[in-house]
């Protein structure tokens, strides 16, 4: 208290009873993925395009690190963290990427690079198999089909399938060889050998592929083709800081998504044990941090019976705290000119963010425009979509005149409360807001008066979010209640330094399935007809 000594008007500053809480913001993002340069295993913050391929390159074949962070920011997203892995801190490549096999493992029949007749069909490797020994193509019939104009490629490693197209000999059609090759795989490229008219179906054969020729080392760029990333790279550790681990310090991530696992997967470098044991690393960093959603990739090349084969039996996560996205989208790659069929993990983020700031996190992320998408990698039917929706495969469909939009807004998780996406977030951000808005509390005396001030300070946040439409109810208690006096706080939990509030709140949830009932009724009198 000031002292008063002599006689006088005396002006003060005074605390004010009201601590306002303020809302933390939702839509920054995490990517962990490959890149050619750039910090190893630190996660920095870029807030535009431009920020990223000074910090890390630009685009680099056969990775998507930085289409999906390209998508991000071209959905509408403003900052991410970014954490480069399997690389050296120099940004100096190791010899796993696509561009920098070399030769040795060429078989001694065929010169490095030397391309295999399949027909009125050649097939060149791009890349040696992650074995160390050379690659294999093999023509065969569709599954449950004799010999027909489709046919199926199959790329192997060793024995192992890593690549599978179902395509055929006809020029011009959505799955003419040449063009489901090129856009689909890493490994292998196929060119034709004859006249379009000439052009016909390869017999069944199994032929093997010569090493690409070495490819000469940069000079004088700074950067390199990136290192492939196996699972411990992803995962890391939270005290070295590296991986999944180096994002636990940064507190105000909303989002998490790993693009290049797929890239490793395609390339053959890792199965999809290896996938489902980073995915699962992921789940459960989210989980541990409480304040962000994991956003996962399926595999590639999957139809809507396989997805849902994938979703239930092989990853069959169930998590509040992740989503799955499907298929893959086709995007324009600024580097090569042409379309590429890319993970929707980044894309999604971007949609996140653009709708947190529109529309708020309450409001489920989805009948979106994916901007930048020009085509799926499969059309989704309202009858498959009927399959997918109900186990948490939240599709992207492509609608006559209405562009390629997200159509589902569901978590993986089993638990009914938290089926969907906006309720889970929304939860994420006010947990966060009262947490940090409410730090003024802590070494207060523990009274009346400081109860009734958490409760005051709780419920104006409260009611600014019902104002909002973020809450259910007609009226401020039917939305909400905020309870902090002698019940919470009984005398045993007062002496031992506790404050208990306990809030409750009614979230909205998405019109997800809306109906329309029409009937006929008799002009004049009102009624049904029967």
């Amino acid at each position: 208290m000031p002292s008063y000594l002599s006689p006088g008007v005396y002006v003060e500053e005074v605390a004010s009873g009201s601590r306002p809480i303020e809302g933390v913001g939702t839509s920054v993002a995490a990517f962990v993925g490959l890149a050619p340069s750039g910090p190893l295993n630190e996660p920095t913050l870029v807030t535009n395009w431009t920020q990223y391929v000074a910090a890390f390159g630009d685009f680099t074949d056969g990775y998507y690190l930085a289409h999906s962070v390209y998508g991000f920011f071209n959905n509408g997203g403003s900052a991410a963290y970014v954490v480069r892995v399997g690389g050296s801190r120099g940004g100096a490549a190791g010899d796993a990427s696509p561009a920098a096999v070399t030769g040795s493992a060429a078989p001694a029949a065929l010169p490095a690079g030397e391309p295999a007749q399949l027909g009125t069909f050649t097939v060149t490797a791009n890349a040696a198999g992650g074995s160390g020994g050379p690659l294999t193509v093999e023509v065969a019939d569709p599954e449950g089909e004799g010999p027909a104009e489709r046919f199926k490629l199959v790329v192997r490693d060793g024995e192992k399938p890593v690549e599978t197209f179902d395509v055929t000999a006809k020029k011009g059609g959505r799955n003419y060889v040449v063009t489901q090759v090129k856009e689909r795989s890493k490994l292998i490229t196929v060119a034709e050998a004859a006249p379009s008219a000439q052009l016909a179906r390869p017999d069944n054969q199994t032929v093997t592929l010569a090493a690409p020729p070495a490819a000469p080392a940069a000079t004088g760029t700074g950067t390199e083709a990136p290192q492939s990333a196996g699972p411990a790279q992803y995962l890391g550790d939270s005290a070295d800081r590296t991986g999944f681990g180096g994002l636990e310090a940064v507190d105000e991530i909303s989002m998490v998504a790993v693009p290049d696992l797929m890239a490793a997967y395609q390339r053959g470098a890792i199965d999809l044990e290896a996938v489902k044991a980073v995915q699962l690393g992921l789940i459960a960093h989210c989980e541990l941090m409480g304040d962000r959603v994991a956003i996962i990739d399926p595999p590639p090349s999957l139809n809507a019976r396989q997805i849902r084969v994938w979703r239930q039996e092989t990853a069959g996560y169930d998590s509040k705290y992740a989503a799955l996205y499907y298929p893959w989208i086709k995007s324009f790659d600024p580097a090569s000119g042409q379309s590429r069929l890319i993970p929707p993990s980044g894309h999604v983020a971007g949609v996140w963010a653009r709708n947190d700031a529109e529309r708020g996190v309450h409001k489920a992320p989805a009948n979106e425009v994916v901007r930048g998408a020009v085509d799926l990698e499969i059309q989704i039917t309202r009858g498959e979509q009927d399959l997918l929706n109900p186990i948490g495969v939240n599709c992207i469909r492509a609608f006559p005149g209405r562009g390629i939009r997200i159509w589902g807004a569901r978590t993986l998780s089993s638990d009914p409360a938290w089926r969907y996406l906006n309720v889970r977030r929304y939860f994420n951000y006010l947990e966060e807001s009262i947490l940090i808005g409410t730090q003024w509390v802590v070494f207060e005396p523990n009274d009346h008066a400081l109860w009734a001030r958490i409760r005051r300070n709780v419920s104006a946040f409260l009611v600014n979010e019902w104002r909002s439409g973020a809450l259910f109810g007609a009226r401020p208690e039917d939305a909400y209640y905020v309870k902090c006096d002698e019940e919470t706080n009984p005398p045993e939990s007062v002496d031992v330094g506790r404050v208990i509030c306990e809030i409750g709140i009614a979230p909205v949830k998405p019109a997800e399935f809306v109906i329309f009932r029409l009937a006929q009724f008799s002009s004049g009198n009102g009624e049904l007809e029967e």
